[in-house]
């Protein structure tokens, strides 16, 4: 089981930057591939497990960056030149990896945070 806590969401002017924080309980985070989703449930970005591996949807490439520290159970996203399109309920996410795992599809997910509101005005 992991629980999984967002938070730094907040309001921002439009090209700003905000850093996302998900906390994961539990001591098995570092097996775990970790994404942040928006909306209902689209892929922003994801990790594996030891960082090697990142992926972006095509929107936030050079603007988003994840990142995770493991030993502090933390995934983060920071969100930089942001834009109102931005605007949204960002989720973290976590799935234990398996041959083939596609980082991007959020039904691979098993467990969800409960969200932080990202409000980019213009």
């Amino acid at each position: 089981q992991v629980q999984l806590v967002e938070s730094g969401g907040g309001l921002v002017q439009a090209g700003g930057s905000l850093r996302l924080s998900c906390a994961a309980s539990g001591r098995t985070f570092s097996m775990y591939g970790m994404g942040w989703f928006r909306k209902g449930r689209e892929f922003v970005a994801a990790i594996s497990w030891n960082g090697g591996s990142t992926y972006y949807e095509d929107s936030v490439k050079g603007r988003f960056t994840i990142s995770r520290d493991n030993a502090k159970n933390t995934v983060y996203l920071q969100m930089n030149s942001l834009k109102p399109e931005d605007t949204a309920v960002y989720y973290c996410a976590a799935v234990r990896p398996l041959s083939g795992t596609n980082y991007r599809t959020s039904s691979a997910y098993s467990y969800w945070g409960q969200g932080t509101q990202v409000t980019v005005s213009s």
